[in-house]
């Protein structure tokens, strides 16, 4: 099964955890562009586009609930998956993690995410029948 190769924005607080679970991300196919902390991430947003924006564990209560707004507004289009969060009552969050998850299981959570990179692969995927 071909994987589709997402723009990924991840973010956390502590520079550690970033490096080993954006590595994970890179290893499945993805190019992941790293930042620490809620600014750094407002601003790649203003740079760049993503597929997915993925806000990790280590970032503020307050950075996870605000950066989907920013995300959002920078392009609709971008999906948010927040780690260690309820996601579900946010309205900006298109998926959420609960705490303690593996890097397996958030890699496998990616792969089912509707993202709008991984629709034209299913496209052509639907037009070659």
């Amino acid at each position: 099964m071909a994987k589709a190769k997402l723009r990924v924005l991840y973010g956390e607080a502590e520079e550690e955890i970033l490096k080993q679970q954006a590595t994970a991300m890179e290893k499945a196919g993805h190019t992941v562009h790293q930042v620490i902390g809620r600014k750094a991430a407002e601003e790649a947003l203003k740079k760049s586009a993503f597929d997915l924006v993925v806000l990790g564990s280590t970032l503020s209560r307050n950075d996870r609930h605000h950066l989907p707004y920013m995300v959002k507004k920078a392009n609709a289009e971008t999906s948010v998956l927040v780690l260690h969060a309820d996601g579900s009552r946010h309205p900006y969050v298109d998926a959420c993690m609960d705490t303690g998850s593996s890097m397996e299981a958030v890699l496998t959570r990616i792969e089912g995410m509707k993202i709008a990179g991984m629709m034209p692969s299913a496209a052509a995927a639907g037009a070659g029948r």
